[in-house]
């Protein structure tokens, strides 16, 4: 039950209960003998007596209803990406030419000297006055190739110049014995003469001889 009817029901027996004691005071009003007092006074208090209900209080608002969480933001998704086809930017390639390197040359050389001039003709070549061999005897065998029975035969060549002297010997073949080889370029220097060789004016001018020397111990 509400309380605007609780308010409506308290008002309903009020009335009830002040009707029952007016009904009992007309009783013994007419039992004493004051009833028309008594008649007139309750009938001047009911006419300013107000049977009228008293108006229900005003009704309570409602309590409000209970508040709920506000949902979160929704998600905005990122707008879709639109790919259109775009050309890619051209490129130019600037072809750079390499750079010149210039590599200093060389000074020319001087120039070479003039040849010298051909030797002269020769009509007539040198001449040994002597044949070489006799130049050399067992005397002249080197003690140290005889101590180490050292042999064999040494092959050169002669340089003669214009007044038939040996200017220069060179073994062309070793004996295989060093002492036996410089014992030959030695005595051919020392004792070899020959006859100039000639040009073709007649004049003496230098040749060259080859020859050989065979190198046997001696015997004792």
């Amino acid at each position: 039950m509400s309380y605007a009817d609780q308010r409506m029901s308290s008002g309903r027996i009020t009335a009830i209960v002040i009707v029952a004691l007016l009904h009992a005071l007309l009783g013994y009003a007419f039992i004493t003998g004051l009833a028309y007092n008594v008649v007139k006074q309750v009938a001047a208090d009911l006419k300013t007596f107000d049977v009228t209900e008293e108006a229900p209080p005003p009704e309570e608002p409602p309590p409000p209803p209970p508040q709920q969480e506000a949902p979160p933001p929704p998600v905005v998704s990122p707008p879709p990406i639109v790919r259109t086809n775009v050309a890619p930017p051209i490129v130019q390639t600037v072809h750079v030419a390499p750079p010149v390197i210039i590599t200093p040359t060389a000074p020319p050389a001087p120039p070479a000297p003039p040849a010298p001039p051909p030797p002269p003709k020769k009509i007539e070549t040198a001449r040994a006055k002597a044949n070489l061999a006799s130049y050399v005897s067992n005397d002249d065998y080197p003690p140290s190739a005889i101590r180490a029975e050292e042999q064999g035969t040494t092959a050169f060549r002669l340089d003669v110049g214009p007044d038939g002297r040996v200017t220069n010997c060179t073994v062309t073949s070793s004996s295989g014995s060093a002492a036996l080889d410089q014992a030959t370029c030695r005595l051919m220097q020392r004792r070899a003469r020959f006859t100039p060789a000639k040009d073709a004016d007649g004049n003496p001018t230098t040749d060259s001889v080859s020859n050989r020397i065979k190198w046997v111990l001696p015997k004792d």
